[in-house]
């Protein structure tokens, strides 16, 4: 039996390569618009931040390994880079819960996982700029920014109503003001305050104690009124509270103009170094502190300085009720054990005082529970570092001083730290790096100058902190710095502490941990150098500060002259040339490479530039 053989005619295959080619384009229009990014990326490899809109619109090859050592870098950029819906305009890529749930991320709610960094992998990066809400206009001023901002550029008001009658915060027309109120200083944060420096029985009612009480962290600390009103008091706090239910009140106390970070006490030790703080402070801070052997106490411990102080106000350290007496119980019973004392106790709020040596600790019958950590452990290494359920011991050093060994601010501020030492630096060249920053913040300024207003700058990050010195030489500026320490040298992030400043690790390779339009001025000196040899991509840094930077806001590049040629390329397409100055500053002693700076300043933008 013969089989007849059919063929395809001619018109009939290119039906079927049409039909075919139809639901390939169909398929792939469903993979990619699956996804609720406004764009990503497929990986670092390779993309070359292409002509795709989607998946990225500048059209630069990412292949810039060895940047620094680079003559010139003839690469092409496009004149405009996507703007994100406006959807994204509060976007924290690091800590947004949307990725958490698209990518199915199985995480402990009970430990406070989904409050850390999970950040976007390659394929799912940002590379559009974040435009502001509508209607967001420059921010007040320091100092009536404390008590005043305007309500379109954080068009929030539930924390207003939840917390009406603690007087967080009071929505007034186009405004929304800040009374000054916090869970248990409903009458406000000043008379709290001198409440706290009597019960310790500070001079003169004084809670700086002479200049001995510097640094401090307000764990839950709302809209941040509590360091807001400290900083009359030449005391400066690290406001922390994680992006949770009241998710935009770290937002609020950046817009205000005061020191404060997203962030939580989770899993992960909070990214300072150990002996950072003279004081803790919780008020309703709603922490479980007995969970998981008191590992969170712990890590406080771990932050304190030697006597340091942890000021609680909460029902646990008042109420009378069966519950809050257990746990108040159990709290003491806990504290006893890390050798801390009770030092003074008055109405809502109770003081412990942790001990100034390992005394105690040797003195603790054996199998006493928390243990001290291992001799191996490093207290100050807190990048991506689990906590651990173990008292961090002092070192020698403190151990035979009963103490840090600070002198008093102001004068901690220039003074070499005891600590410097450890991380390899003399007096002298400490000495050195200080006076050299102060001549370099000063070309900056007058550089600047021209455009300078009283207050128009306040919310300042330095993105390579390396001693302190740039946030030194800012001391006589109504300014604050948040001093941000690579994780190659977070070593010296204890020194800027020893200063009397604040700061934070961070991995530039990745997006910080705050909202977008906190900062007014960015100072980046040798950051896209570290990070091109470390392979990571100088495209996604330049968008990530341009999310991080307030319209108005400056840019201050300090770098080698392939770098800051490659990033003058961008300026137009980020809308950074409301103001643009290039110089090459004069060689100092910390010059080791020929640098040149690029300042320049971004321009106020809404949706209705965005496609101009």
């Amino acid at each position: 039996m013969k089989h007849k053989t059919h063929s395809l005619s001619p018109t009939r295959r290119l039906k079927l390569l049409l039909l075919c080619l139809i639901l390939l384009l169909a398929l792939l229009c469903l993979y990619y618009g699956s996804s609720l990014a406004p764009s990503s990326r497929r990986s670092d490899a390779e993309d070359s931040f292409g002509s795709d809109p989607v998946l990225g619109a500048v059209g630069v090859s990412r292949d810039v390994g060895h940047l620094h050592e680079l003559p010139e870098l003839n690469l092409d950029v496009p004149g405009s880079i996507p703007i994100c819906d406006e959807r994204y305009s509060e976007l924290i890529p690091c800590l947004d819960r949307n990725l958490i749930y698209q990518l199915k991320l199985k995480l402990n709610l009970s430990l406070m996982e989904h409050y850390e960094r999970h950040c976007p992998p390659p394929e799912r990066r940002y590379n559009c700029l974040i435009p502001p809400p509508t209607g967001y206009k420059i921010p007040i001023r320091w100092p009536a920014s404390r008590d005043e901002v305007w309500k379109a550029n954080i068009p929030h008001t539930h924390l207003a109503q939840e917390k009406s009658d603690q007087n967080w915060m009071v929505v007034n027309g186009d405004k929304i003001n800040f009374p000054g109120g916090g869970t248990h200083f409903h009458y406000g944060a000043d008379k709290y305050i001198i409440a706290l420096a009597k019960m310790l029985k500070f001079p003169g009612d004084k809670l700086h104690n002479g200049g001995n009480l510097r640094n401090v962290l307000d764990v839950g600390c709302g809209v941040a009124s509590f360091g807001a009103y400290l900083l009359s008091h030449d005391i400066i706090a690290m406001s922390l509270a994680p992006n949770d239910v009241h998710e935009n009140q770290i937002q609020f106390a950046l817009e205000r103009g005061i020191p404060s970070a997203l962030g939580v006490l989770g899993t992960k030790r909070l990214p300072y170094p150990s002996r950072s703080f003279e004081l803790v402070h919780c008020s309703r801070c709603r922490i479980d502190w007995l969970q998981r052997d008191g590992i969170l106490l712990l890590e406080l411990d771990r932050l304190l300085r030697p006597g340091g102080y942890f000021a609680y106000s909460s029902p646990e350290a008042y109420a009378h009720d069966p519950e809050n007496r257990r746990i108040g119980i159990a709290m003491n019973d806990l504290l006893r054990r890390m050798c801390w004392k009770v030092v003074a106790k008055k109405d809502q709020t109770v003081v412990w005082a942790k001990p100034v040596s390992n005394s105690c600790y040797l003195k603790r019958a054996p199998g006493t529970l928390p243990p001290l950590c291992d001799l191996e452990d490093n207290p100050d290494l807190s990048w991506n570092v689990s906590m651990k359920a173990c008292i961090s011991r002092y070192s020698k050093k403190m151990h035979r001083l009963k103490g840090s060994g600070l002198i008093p601010w102001p004068r901690r501020l220039t003074s070499a730290p005891p600590r410097l030492e450890e991380v390899g630096v003399s007096a002298e060249e400490f000495k050195d790096d200080s006076n050299v920053w102060q001549l370099r913040v000063a070309e900056y300024w007058k550089e600047m100058r021209v455009l300078l207003q009283r207050n128009s700058i306040r919310n300042v990050m330095d993105m390579n902190s390396n001693l302190g010195g740039f946030a030194a030489a800012l001391v006589n500026e109504a300014v604050w710095v948040m001093n941000v320490a690579p994780v190659n040298s977070s070593a010296k992030l204890k020194i800027v502490y020893d200063r009397g400043l604040l700061g934070t690790v961070h991995d530039w390779c990745e997006a910080f941990s705050t909202y977008p339009r906190t900062y007014d001025l960015l100072h980046a000196w040798a950051v896209f150098s570290e990070i091109s040899a470390r392979g990571c991509s100088m495209e996604d840094l330049i968008i990530e500060m341009d999310r991080i930077l307030r319209p108005d806001g400056f840019i201050i590049i300090r770098d080698v002259p392939s770098v800051i040629n490659y990033i003058r390329k961008y300026v137009t397409a980020l809308r950074w040339d409301e103001w643009l100055s290039e110089v090459e500053p004069r060689i100092d002693a910390l010059s080791e490479v020929e640098e040149r700076v690029l300042i320049a300043r971004k321009k106020l933008w809404g949706k209705e530039l965005a496609t101009v």
